[in-house]
Protein backbone atom coordinates (compact mmCIF):
# COMPACT_ATOMS: atom_id res chain seq x y z
CA UNK A 1 0.00 0.00 0.00
CA UNK A 2 1.51 3.49 -1.29
CA UNK A 3 0.71 4.90 2.78
CA UNK A 4 2.95 1.49 3.74
CA UNK A 5 5.36 2.32 1.60
CA UNK A 6 5.63 6.03 2.99
CA UNK A 7 5.66 4.80 6.61
CA UNK A 8 8.52 2.38 6.14
CA UNK A 9 10.51 5.38 4.11
CA UNK A 10 11.09 7.22 7.44
CA UNK A 11 14.74 7.35 8.94
CA UNK A 12 14.17 5.52 11.95
CA UNK A 13 12.43 3.16 13.88
CA UNK A 14 10.59 6.08 16.56
CA UNK A 15 9.89 8.44 13.15
CA UNK A 16 7.77 5.21 11.92
CA UNK A 17 6.09 4.67 15.04
CA UNK A 18 5.53 8.29 15.41
CA UNK A 19 3.94 9.03 11.57
CA UNK A 20 2.08 5.37 12.00
CA UNK A 21 0.58 6.27 15.93
CA UNK A 22 -0.19 9.14 14.42
CA UNK A 23 -2.31 8.72 11.67
CA UNK A 24 -4.15 6.21 14.31
CA UNK A 25 -4.51 9.19 16.66
CA UNK A 26 -5.69 11.71 14.22
CA UNK A 27 -8.39 9.33 11.99
CA UNK A 28 -8.79 7.12 14.78
CA UNK A 29 -12.45 6.09 13.48
CA UNK A 30 -10.30 4.21 10.58
CA UNK A 31 -9.67 0.57 12.03
CA UNK A 32 -6.00 0.28 13.13
CA UNK A 33 -3.53 -2.93 14.29
CA UNK A 34 -0.93 -2.96 16.61
CA UNK A 35 1.46 -1.37 13.75
CA UNK A 36 -1.42 1.15 12.76
CA UNK A 37 -0.95 1.37 9.10
CA UNK A 38 -2.40 -2.41 7.99
CA UNK A 39 -6.00 -1.95 8.00
CA UNK A 40 -5.81 1.47 6.34
CA UNK A 41 -9.16 1.53 4.19
CA UNK A 42 -8.22 4.77 2.15
CA UNK A 43 -4.73 5.22 1.36
CA UNK A 44 -5.27 8.12 -0.78
CA UNK A 45 -6.29 9.93 2.65
CA UNK A 46 -3.50 8.62 4.46
CA UNK A 47 -0.99 10.04 1.73
CA UNK A 48 -3.01 13.64 1.53
CA UNK A 49 -2.67 13.55 5.78
CA UNK A 50 0.98 12.80 5.72
CA UNK A 51 1.91 15.70 3.26
CA UNK A 52 0.05 18.08 5.59
CA UNK A 53 1.08 16.29 8.74
CA UNK A 54 5.01 16.04 7.95
CA UNK A 55 7.24 18.28 6.15
CA UNK A 56 9.29 15.47 4.70
CA UNK A 57 5.62 14.66 2.78
CA UNK A 58 4.78 17.99 1.97
CA UNK A 59 4.36 19.15 -1.02
CA UNK A 60 6.71 22.25 -0.61
CA UNK A 61 9.88 21.54 0.48
CA UNK A 62 9.90 24.38 2.08
CA UNK A 63 6.71 23.87 4.41
CA UNK A 64 7.49 26.27 7.50
CA UNK A 65 8.11 29.24 4.74
CA UNK A 66 10.23 31.51 5.18
CA UNK A 67 10.61 34.72 7.75
CA UNK A 68 13.37 37.58 9.07
CA UNK A 69 13.49 38.80 12.50
CA UNK A 70 15.89 40.89 15.10
CA UNK A 71 15.60 43.39 12.33
CA UNK A 72 17.91 46.48 12.86
CA UNK A 73 18.46 49.43 10.99
CA UNK A 74 20.73 47.86 8.80
CA UNK A 75 20.47 44.33 9.41
CA UNK A 76 18.17 41.09 9.50
CA UNK A 77 18.32 37.70 9.82
CA UNK A 78 16.74 35.49 7.15
CA UNK A 79 15.37 31.35 7.76
CA UNK A 80 13.60 29.22 6.48
CA UNK A 81 13.79 24.96 6.63
CA UNK A 82 14.14 22.48 4.16
CA UNK A 83 13.46 18.98 3.68
CA UNK A 84 16.04 18.62 0.81
CA UNK A 85 19.43 18.51 1.94
CA UNK A 86 22.01 20.90 0.87
CA UNK A 87 23.08 24.61 -0.47
CA UNK A 88 20.19 27.31 0.31
CA UNK A 89 20.62 30.21 -0.92
CA UNK A 90 18.98 33.20 0.21
CA UNK A 91 18.89 36.91 -1.90
CA UNK A 92 17.86 39.93 -0.65
CA UNK A 93 16.66 43.33 -2.54
CA UNK A 94 14.61 46.40 -2.44
CA UNK A 95 12.50 45.17 -5.62
CA UNK A 96 10.66 42.64 -5.09
CA UNK A 97 11.66 41.32 -8.47
CA UNK A 98 15.04 41.24 -7.28
CA UNK A 99 16.66 43.82 -9.76
CA UNK A 100 19.62 45.53 -9.65
CA UNK A 101 21.23 45.47 -6.13
CA UNK A 102 20.94 41.66 -4.62
CA UNK A 103 22.90 40.75 -2.01
CA UNK A 104 23.33 36.57 -1.91
CA UNK A 105 24.13 34.44 1.36
CA UNK A 106 24.38 30.39 0.94
CA UNK A 107 24.18 28.56 3.58
CA UNK A 108 24.55 23.89 4.18
CA UNK A 109 21.37 22.26 4.74
CA UNK A 110 22.39 18.76 6.17
CA UNK A 111 19.49 18.09 8.98
CA UNK A 112 15.82 18.27 7.10
CA UNK A 113 14.15 19.75 10.72
CA UNK A 114 17.15 21.84 11.49
CA UNK A 115 16.23 25.17 9.58
CA UNK A 116 18.91 27.47 8.35
CA UNK A 117 19.57 30.96 8.68
CA UNK A 118 21.85 34.04 7.76
CA UNK A 119 22.20 37.42 8.15
CA UNK A 120 21.53 40.28 5.95
CA UNK A 121 23.97 43.67 6.75
CA UNK A 122 24.54 46.52 5.00
CA UNK A 123 21.17 47.27 4.57
CA UNK A 124 19.33 50.84 5.07
CA UNK A 125 17.14 52.42 7.14
CA UNK A 126 13.37 52.65 6.82
CA UNK A 127 12.80 50.66 3.96
CA UNK A 128 10.73 47.29 2.37
CA UNK A 129 12.68 44.95 1.49
CA UNK A 130 11.91 41.28 -0.18
CA UNK A 131 13.82 38.24 0.37
CA UNK A 132 13.68 34.43 -1.25
CA UNK A 133 14.92 31.27 -0.19
CA UNK A 134 16.27 28.06 -3.06
CA UNK A 135 16.66 25.28 -1.72
CA UNK A 136 18.77 22.56 -3.49
CA UNK A 137 15.54 20.53 -4.64
CA UNK A 138 15.23 24.12 -6.48
CA UNK A 139 12.00 25.23 -4.45
CA UNK A 140 11.78 29.08 -3.99
CA UNK A 141 9.54 31.36 -1.07
CA UNK A 142 9.89 34.58 -0.55
CA UNK A 143 9.06 37.21 2.19
CA UNK A 144 9.21 40.93 3.04
CA UNK A 145 10.23 43.42 5.96
CA UNK A 146 10.56 46.90 6.69
CA UNK A 147 13.86 48.12 8.61
CA UNK A 148 13.17 50.02 11.66
CA UNK A 149 13.86 54.20 10.78
CA UNK A 150 16.50 55.63 12.62
CA UNK A 151 15.36 57.73 15.99
CA UNK A 152 15.53 61.50 14.86
CA UNK A 153 12.16 61.68 13.39
CA UNK A 154 8.42 59.99 13.35
CA UNK A 155 7.03 58.30 10.78
CA UNK A 156 4.08 56.09 12.83
CA UNK A 157 4.31 52.10 13.42
CA UNK A 158 2.01 49.15 12.85
CA UNK A 159 3.04 45.84 14.64
CA UNK A 160 0.60 43.11 15.89
CA UNK A 161 1.11 41.05 19.38
CA UNK A 162 -0.12 37.67 19.87
CA UNK A 163 1.10 34.21 22.03
CA UNK A 164 0.02 30.60 22.75
CA UNK A 165 -0.10 28.69 19.60
CA UNK A 166 -0.97 25.23 20.33
CA UNK A 167 -0.40 22.63 17.43
CA UNK A 168 -3.65 20.30 18.65
CA UNK A 169 -5.93 23.35 17.60
CA UNK A 170 -4.73 24.09 14.65
CA UNK A 171 -4.96 25.60 12.03
CA UNK A 172 -4.44 29.39 13.15
CA UNK A 173 -7.91 31.40 11.45
CA UNK A 174 -7.05 33.06 14.06
CA UNK A 175 -3.60 35.25 12.51
CA UNK A 176 -5.06 34.48 8.55
CA UNK A 177 -5.75 38.23 8.39
CA UNK A 178 -2.26 39.55 9.94
CA UNK A 179 -0.22 39.03 7.12
CA UNK A 180 -2.22 41.51 5.23
CA UNK A 181 -2.28 43.91 7.75
CA UNK A 182 0.76 45.86 6.24
CA UNK A 183 2.84 45.16 9.49
CA UNK A 184 6.36 46.55 10.51
CA UNK A 185 7.04 43.80 13.07
CA UNK A 186 5.00 40.93 14.70
CA UNK A 187 5.75 39.96 18.32
CA UNK A 188 5.08 36.50 19.31
CA UNK A 189 4.84 36.39 22.99
CA UNK A 190 5.90 33.21 24.28
CA UNK A 191 4.24 29.74 23.78
CA UNK A 192 4.88 29.33 21.01
CA UNK A 193 4.47 25.86 21.10
CA UNK A 194 3.19 23.04 23.72
CA UNK A 195 5.79 21.29 24.14
CA UNK A 196 3.66 19.11 27.16
CA UNK A 197 0.18 18.92 25.64
CA UNK A 198 0.10 16.16 22.98
CA UNK A 199 -0.56 17.01 19.29
CA UNK A 200 -0.15 15.31 16.01
CA UNK A 201 3.04 15.75 15.50
CA UNK A 202 4.09 13.44 18.35
CA UNK A 203 1.25 11.28 19.61
CA UNK A 204 1.06 9.45 22.57
CA UNK A 205 3.72 11.93 23.30
CA UNK A 206 2.47 14.29 26.52
CA UNK A 207 6.04 16.23 26.97
CA UNK A 208 9.00 16.69 24.40
CA UNK A 209 12.33 15.31 25.73
CA UNK A 210 14.39 15.15 22.82
CA UNK A 211 16.10 17.74 20.59
CA UNK A 212 13.84 16.21 17.84
CA UNK A 213 10.78 15.95 19.71
CA UNK A 214 11.34 19.61 19.71
CA UNK A 215 11.72 21.04 16.60
CA UNK A 216 9.10 18.52 15.51
CA UNK A 217 6.83 20.42 17.68
CA UNK A 218 7.83 23.80 16.00
CA UNK A 219 7.69 22.61 12.49
CA UNK A 220 3.94 21.54 13.41
CA UNK A 221 2.72 25.08 14.36
CA UNK A 222 4.21 26.36 11.11
CA UNK A 223 3.31 23.95 8.75
CA UNK A 224 -0.20 24.86 8.85
CA UNK A 225 -3.16 22.18 8.24
CA UNK A 226 -5.93 21.73 5.84
CA UNK A 227 -4.28 24.01 3.81
CA UNK A 228 -4.45 26.92 6.19
CA UNK A 229 -1.27 28.21 7.17
CA UNK A 230 -1.83 31.74 8.69
CA UNK A 231 1.10 31.44 11.46
CA UNK A 232 4.14 31.08 8.50
CA UNK A 233 2.35 33.59 5.92
CA UNK A 234 2.39 35.92 8.93
CA UNK A 235 5.93 35.39 9.50
CA UNK A 236 6.96 35.64 5.47
CA UNK A 237 5.10 39.32 5.55
CA UNK A 238 6.76 41.22 8.53
CA UNK A 239 9.54 41.69 10.76
CA UNK A 240 9.35 39.04 13.61
CA UNK A 241 10.45 39.67 17.43
CA UNK A 242 10.08 36.40 19.80
CA UNK A 243 10.33 35.15 23.12
CA UNK A 244 9.91 32.16 25.44
CA UNK A 245 7.44 31.86 27.99
CA UNK A 246 6.74 28.41 29.68
CA UNK A 247 5.38 25.74 27.41
CA UNK A 248 8.43 25.84 24.53
CA UNK A 249 10.33 24.02 27.85
CA UNK A 250 7.36 22.83 30.20
CA UNK A 251 4.40 24.02 31.89
CA UNK A 252 5.13 26.78 34.73
CA UNK A 253 9.13 26.38 35.42
CA UNK A 254 11.18 28.64 36.77
CA UNK A 255 14.35 28.95 35.51
CA UNK A 256 16.07 30.84 37.67
CA UNK A 257 15.27 28.00 40.80
CA UNK A 258 17.17 24.54 42.11
CA UNK A 259 16.90 21.40 39.89
CA UNK A 260 15.90 19.77 43.10
CA UNK A 261 11.94 21.95 43.45
CA UNK A 262 10.95 20.48 40.52
CA UNK A 263 11.68 16.44 39.55
CA UNK A 264 10.96 17.39 35.95
CA UNK A 265 14.55 18.37 35.34
CA UNK A 266 16.87 15.99 37.12
CA UNK A 267 19.42 16.74 39.34
CA UNK A 268 21.81 18.53 36.87
CA UNK A 269 23.45 22.00 37.22
CA UNK A 270 22.70 24.58 40.02
CA UNK A 271 19.77 26.43 37.89
CA UNK A 272 16.77 25.00 36.16
CA UNK A 273 18.34 27.38 32.98
CA UNK A 274 21.44 24.74 33.05
CA UNK A 275 19.06 21.46 32.77
CA UNK A 276 18.92 19.27 29.33
CA UNK A 277 15.28 19.85 29.50
CA UNK A 278 15.69 23.54 29.24
CA UNK A 279 18.77 23.33 27.45
CA UNK A 280 16.99 21.45 24.06
CA UNK A 281 13.83 23.25 24.69
CA UNK A 282 15.10 26.53 24.28
CA UNK A 283 17.42 25.59 21.62
CA UNK A 284 14.96 24.35 19.59
CA UNK A 285 13.57 27.74 19.98
CA UNK A 286 16.13 29.36 18.24
CA UNK A 287 16.46 27.51 15.73
CA UNK A 288 12.86 27.60 14.66
CA UNK A 289 12.77 31.95 14.99
CA UNK A 290 14.72 34.30 12.50
CA UNK A 291 16.80 35.36 15.84
CA UNK A 292 20.43 35.69 16.59
CA UNK A 293 21.65 33.29 19.03
CA UNK A 294 22.84 35.59 22.20
CA UNK A 295 24.30 34.91 25.14
CA UNK A 296 24.83 37.00 28.68
CA UNK A 297 28.67 37.21 29.58
CA UNK A 298 29.92 37.63 33.05
CA UNK A 299 27.18 39.52 35.15
CA UNK A 300 28.22 38.63 38.85
CA UNK A 301 25.05 36.44 39.00
CA UNK A 302 25.54 32.70 38.53
CA UNK A 303 21.70 32.49 36.95
CA UNK A 304 22.51 34.60 34.40
CA UNK A 305 26.04 34.54 33.68
CA UNK A 306 27.07 32.98 30.35
CA UNK A 307 23.21 32.21 29.52
CA UNK A 308 20.76 32.80 26.47
CA UNK A 309 19.75 36.11 26.58
CA UNK A 310 16.20 36.29 24.75
CA UNK A 311 15.84 40.21 26.29
CA UNK A 312 15.54 42.41 23.18
CA UNK A 313 15.32 46.26 23.01
CA UNK A 314 14.30 47.61 19.30
CA UNK A 315 13.61 51.47 18.21
CA UNK A 316 11.68 52.33 15.71
CA UNK A 317 11.86 56.44 14.78
CA UNK A 318 11.01 58.30 17.89
CA UNK A 319 7.56 56.97 17.82
CA UNK A 320 7.93 53.85 19.52
CA UNK A 321 10.31 51.68 21.52
CA UNK A 322 9.59 47.67 22.30
CA UNK A 323 11.46 45.96 25.21
CA UNK A 324 10.89 42.14 24.69
CA UNK A 325 11.85 40.40 28.13
CA UNK A 326 12.50 36.93 29.18
CA UNK A 327 10.14 36.05 32.17
CA UNK A 328 10.97 32.30 32.83
CA UNK A 329 14.42 31.73 32.26
CA UNK A 330 15.62 33.66 35.69
CA UNK A 331 13.08 33.45 37.59
CA UNK A 332 13.16 31.88 41.36
CA UNK A 333 10.51 29.23 42.33
CA UNK A 334 6.85 29.99 42.60
CA UNK A 335 5.24 30.56 45.95
CA UNK A 336 3.11 27.66 47.04
CA UNK A 337 -0.56 29.03 46.26
CA UNK A 338 -2.48 30.88 48.50
CA UNK A 339 -6.48 29.65 49.86
CA UNK A 340 -8.70 32.61 48.26
CA UNK A 341 -11.09 31.61 51.02
CA UNK A 342 -8.45 31.78 54.09
CA UNK A 343 -7.22 35.14 55.04
CA UNK A 344 -4.53 34.27 56.36
CA UNK A 345 -3.35 32.15 53.61
CA UNK A 346 -3.96 35.49 51.14
CA UNK A 347 -1.75 37.56 53.63
CA UNK A 348 0.71 35.12 53.85
CA UNK A 349 1.27 34.77 50.20
CA UNK A 350 1.02 38.47 49.90
CA UNK A 351 4.23 39.18 52.27
CA UNK A 352 6.24 36.42 51.00
CA UNK A 353 5.95 38.02 47.33
CA UNK A 354 7.17 40.81 48.70
CA UNK A 355 10.41 39.42 49.59
CA UNK A 356 12.76 41.62 47.81
CA UNK A 357 15.53 38.79 46.94
CA UNK A 358 12.56 37.14 45.39
CA UNK A 359 13.16 37.69 41.15
CA UNK A 360 11.42 36.91 37.92
CA UNK A 361 13.59 38.82 35.47
CA UNK A 362 16.96 38.50 37.24
CA UNK A 363 18.93 41.38 37.90
CA UNK A 364 20.57 41.60 35.28
CA UNK A 365 17.95 41.77 32.57
CA UNK A 366 15.76 44.24 35.40
CA UNK A 367 19.02 46.84 35.08
CA UNK A 368 18.69 46.11 31.37
CA UNK A 369 15.35 47.11 30.82
CA UNK A 370 15.10 50.22 33.29
CA UNK A 371 18.44 51.90 31.99
CA UNK A 372 16.72 51.36 28.15
CA UNK A 373 13.64 52.91 29.29
CA UNK A 374 15.20 55.94 30.67
CA UNK A 375 17.22 56.37 27.38
CA UNK A 376 13.89 56.12 25.44
CA UNK A 377 12.47 58.78 27.28
CA UNK A 378 15.90 61.31 27.61
CA UNK A 379 16.05 60.48 23.36
CA UNK A 380 12.36 61.38 22.96
CA UNK A 381 11.00 58.18 22.09
CA UNK A 382 6.63 59.05 22.30
CA UNK A 383 5.61 55.28 23.44
CA UNK A 384 7.44 52.50 25.28
CA UNK A 385 5.87 49.06 24.93
CA UNK A 386 7.42 46.75 27.82
CA UNK A 387 6.69 42.85 26.32
CA UNK A 388 6.61 40.38 29.10
CA UNK A 389 4.52 37.11 28.82
CA UNK A 390 2.67 37.28 32.04
CA UNK A 391 0.72 40.07 33.01
CA UNK A 392 1.93 43.10 35.22
CA UNK A 393 -1.48 44.08 36.09
CA UNK A 394 -2.82 42.55 39.50
CA UNK A 395 -5.38 40.10 38.90
CA UNK A 396 -5.76 39.08 42.03
CA UNK A 397 -5.25 35.79 44.37
CA UNK A 398 -6.29 32.78 41.99
CA UNK A 399 -2.94 31.44 39.99
CA UNK A 400 -1.09 34.59 41.07
CA UNK A 401 2.10 32.77 41.93
CA UNK A 402 2.82 32.95 37.95
CA UNK A 403 2.70 36.24 37.42
CA UNK A 404 4.00 38.90 38.51
CA UNK A 405 1.94 39.16 41.59
CA UNK A 406 4.05 36.18 43.38
CA UNK A 407 7.37 38.63 43.05
CA UNK A 408 5.41 41.61 44.04
CA UNK A 409 8.66 43.34 45.10
CA UNK A 410 10.44 43.27 41.79
CA UNK A 411 7.09 44.07 40.31
CA UNK A 412 7.18 47.91 42.38
CA UNK A 413 11.00 48.31 41.82
CA UNK A 414 10.05 48.32 38.31
CA UNK A 415 6.81 50.37 38.10
CA UNK A 416 8.25 53.04 41.02
CA UNK A 417 11.38 53.33 38.75
CA UNK A 418 8.80 54.46 35.70
CA UNK A 419 7.08 56.82 38.16
CA UNK A 420 10.59 57.91 39.43
CA UNK A 421 12.14 58.96 36.32
CA UNK A 422 9.34 60.60 34.79
CA UNK A 423 9.00 57.93 32.04
CA UNK A 424 5.91 58.28 30.14
CA UNK A 425 3.60 56.93 27.47
CA UNK A 426 4.47 53.37 28.86
CA UNK A 427 2.32 49.98 27.99
CA UNK A 428 2.74 46.62 29.19
CA UNK A 429 1.72 43.95 26.45
CA UNK A 430 1.10 40.64 27.91
CA UNK A 431 -0.12 37.04 26.80
CA UNK A 432 -0.54 33.86 28.67
CA UNK A 433 -3.96 34.31 30.09
CA UNK A 434 -5.60 33.44 26.08
CA UNK A 435 -8.04 36.94 26.37
CA UNK A 436 -7.67 40.14 26.48
CA UNK A 437 -7.83 42.34 29.42
CA UNK A 438 -6.87 45.56 29.44
CA UNK A 439 -6.22 47.71 32.62
CA UNK A 440 -4.04 50.83 34.81
CA UNK A 441 -1.33 50.21 36.68
CA UNK A 442 -0.64 51.01 40.41
CA UNK A 443 2.00 49.25 42.65
CA UNK A 444 1.93 49.19 46.38
CA UNK A 445 5.23 49.21 48.59
CA UNK A 446 4.24 46.74 51.08
CA UNK A 447 1.03 44.44 51.27
CA UNK A 448 -2.36 46.13 51.77
CA UNK A 449 -0.50 49.48 51.02
CA UNK A 450 -2.67 52.58 49.13
CA UNK A 451 -2.64 51.87 45.29
CA UNK A 452 0.35 54.70 43.65
CA UNK A 453 -0.42 55.45 39.95
CA UNK A 454 2.22 54.93 37.39
CA UNK A 455 0.13 56.29 34.10
CA UNK A 456 1.01 53.36 32.68
CA UNK A 457 -1.58 50.64 31.43
CA UNK A 458 -1.46 46.94 29.98
CA UNK A 459 -2.77 45.45 27.42
CA UNK A 460 -3.24 41.25 27.34
CA UNK A 461 -3.52 39.40 24.05
CA UNK A 462 -4.13 36.32 22.32
CA UNK A 463 -4.26 33.42 22.61
CA UNK A 464 -3.64 32.21 19.12
CA UNK A 465 -5.48 29.19 19.72
CA UNK A 466 -5.64 27.58 23.00
CA UNK A 467 -8.10 25.43 24.16
CA UNK A 468 -10.62 27.02 26.06
CA UNK A 469 -10.04 31.14 26.14
CA UNK A 470 -10.14 32.81 29.72
CA UNK A 471 -13.54 33.30 29.55
CA UNK A 472 -14.79 30.36 29.72
CA UNK A 473 -11.53 29.25 31.72
CA UNK A 474 -12.04 31.09 34.38
CA UNK A 475 -15.95 31.03 35.13
CA UNK A 476 -15.86 27.16 35.17
CA UNK A 477 -12.93 27.62 37.94
CA UNK A 478 -15.06 30.38 39.66
CA UNK A 479 -17.84 27.72 39.71
CA UNK A 480 -15.29 24.98 40.98
CA UNK A 481 -14.19 27.46 43.83
CA UNK A 482 -17.22 28.51 44.83
CA UNK A 483 -17.15 32.17 43.41
CA UNK A 484 -20.44 31.77 41.81
CA UNK A 485 -23.63 30.16 42.62
CA UNK A 486 -24.92 27.12 40.22
CA UNK A 487 -27.43 29.45 39.04
CA UNK A 488 -24.94 31.98 38.22
CA UNK A 489 -22.96 29.56 35.79
CA UNK A 490 -25.78 28.48 33.99
CA UNK A 491 -26.81 32.21 33.12
CA UNK A 492 -23.12 32.65 31.73
CA UNK A 493 -23.80 30.01 29.48
CA UNK A 494 -27.12 31.69 28.39
CA UNK A 495 -25.58 34.67 27.28
CA UNK A 496 -24.12 35.76 24.04
CA UNK A 497 -20.64 36.87 23.67
CA UNK A 498 -20.55 40.15 24.38
CA UNK A 499 -22.33 39.61 27.32
CA UNK A 500 -20.30 36.66 28.55
CA UNK A 501 -17.21 39.37 28.16
CA UNK A 502 -18.96 41.50 30.63
CA UNK A 503 -19.97 38.66 33.09
CA UNK A 504 -16.05 38.20 33.34
CA UNK A 505 -15.15 41.79 34.03
CA UNK A 506 -17.89 41.93 36.36
CA UNK A 507 -16.54 38.22 38.09
CA UNK A 508 -12.86 39.70 38.02
CA UNK A 509 -13.51 43.11 39.33
CA UNK A 510 -15.32 41.37 42.91
CA UNK A 511 -11.88 39.56 43.15
CA UNK A 512 -9.68 42.42 42.64
CA UNK A 513 -11.80 44.85 45.21
CA UNK A 514 -11.26 42.54 47.86
CA UNK A 515 -7.47 42.84 47.94
CA UNK A 516 -8.18 46.71 46.77
CA UNK A 517 -6.72 46.61 43.49
CA UNK A 518 -7.93 48.85 40.64
CA UNK A 519 -10.81 47.57 38.11
CA UNK A 520 -10.82 46.58 34.88
CA UNK A 521 -10.65 49.33 32.02
CA UNK A 522 -9.04 52.81 31.69
CA UNK A 523 -12.40 54.58 32.19
CA UNK A 524 -11.25 56.37 35.65
CA UNK A 525 -7.16 56.73 35.31
CA UNK A 526 -4.92 58.64 34.18
CA UNK A 527 -4.42 56.97 30.82
CA UNK A 528 -6.16 59.53 27.93
CA UNK A 529 -8.63 56.56 26.39
CA UNK A 530 -11.71 56.50 24.22
CA UNK A 531 -13.51 53.28 23.93
CA UNK A 532 -14.25 52.88 20.35
CA UNK A 533 -15.88 49.33 20.19
CA UNK A 534 -16.29 46.72 22.43
CA UNK A 535 -15.13 46.83 25.72
CA UNK A 536 -11.96 46.70 28.42
CA UNK A 537 -12.23 42.81 28.59
CA UNK A 538 -12.55 40.39 25.16
CA UNK A 539 -12.13 36.59 26.68
CA UNK A 540 -14.05 34.58 24.84
CA UNK A 541 -11.74 34.29 21.24
CA UNK A 542 -8.56 33.35 19.85
CA UNK A 543 -6.73 36.52 18.46
CA UNK A 544 -3.93 39.14 18.20
CA UNK A 545 -3.88 42.61 19.20
CA UNK A 546 -2.50 45.37 16.33
CA UNK A 547 -0.99 48.49 17.78
CA UNK A 548 -0.58 51.50 15.57
CA UNK A 549 0.82 54.95 16.29
CA UNK A 550 -0.21 57.77 13.79
CA UNK A 551 2.68 59.93 12.57
CA UNK A 552 0.59 63.22 12.75
CA UNK A 553 -0.20 63.23 16.22
CA UNK A 554 1.40 60.26 17.77
CA UNK A 555 -1.98 58.79 19.00
CA UNK A 556 -2.35 55.18 19.53
CA UNK A 557 -4.96 52.97 18.07
CA UNK A 558 -4.90 49.64 19.54
CA UNK A 559 -7.20 47.42 17.91
CA UNK A 560 -7.75 43.64 19.06
CA UNK A 561 -8.81 41.04 15.99
CA UNK A 562 -11.06 37.96 17.20
CA UNK A 563 -12.74 34.83 16.18
CA UNK A 564 -15.04 32.52 18.40
CA UNK A 565 -13.17 29.02 18.79
CA UNK A 566 -15.19 26.36 16.85
CA UNK A 567 -17.13 29.40 14.18
CA UNK A 568 -17.38 28.49 10.74
CA UNK A 569 -16.23 31.92 10.32
CA UNK A 570 -12.64 31.91 9.17
CA UNK A 571 -11.39 35.36 9.32
CA UNK A 572 -11.26 37.22 12.39
CA UNK A 573 -13.29 40.93 12.82
CA UNK A 574 -12.51 43.56 15.34
CA UNK A 575 -13.78 42.73 18.69
CA UNK A 576 -12.71 45.46 20.72
CA UNK A 577 -10.60 48.83 19.89
CA UNK A 578 -9.93 52.00 21.68
CA UNK A 579 -7.33 55.30 21.25
CA UNK A 580 -5.14 56.62 23.61
CA UNK A 581 -3.23 59.99 23.57
CA UNK A 582 0.22 60.17 24.51
CA UNK A 583 1.61 63.00 27.14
Amino acid sequence: MQAERLIHALPSERSRAVVAGCVCWHVSRIPCTENGIHTMQNPLKLVAFLSLLSPAFAQSTLPNRVAAGDVLPTSAWLWTRTTCPGPVRFRISLDPNFAGSVQSRTVLASDIQRPVKVQATALQPGRQYHFEARDACGTIDRGTFRTPHRPTQRFGLRFGVSGDSRGDVMPFHSVTNAAGEDLDLFVLLGDTIYADVESPALPGVSQAQTLAEFRAKHAEVNGGLAGVNGLADLRASTALLATIDDHEVTNDFAGGASPLSDPRFGAFGSYINESELYSRGVQAFVEYHPIASTRYGQTGDPRTAFKRSLYRARRYGLDAEIFLLDARSFRDEELPAADPSNPLSVFAFLTAAFNPARTMLGRRQLDDVKAALAESQQLGVTWKFVMVPEPIQNLGIVAAGDRFEGYAAERTELLQFIVSQGIDNVVFVAADIHGTLVNDLSFQTQPGGPQLPTGAFEITTGAIAYDAPFGPTVVGLGAQLGLITPQQYAFYLSLPTAFKDVFVRQLVDAQLAQLGYNPVGLENGPVQATLLQGGYVATHVYGWTEFEISAADGALLVTTWGIEPGSPVTQPAVVQQFRVLPR
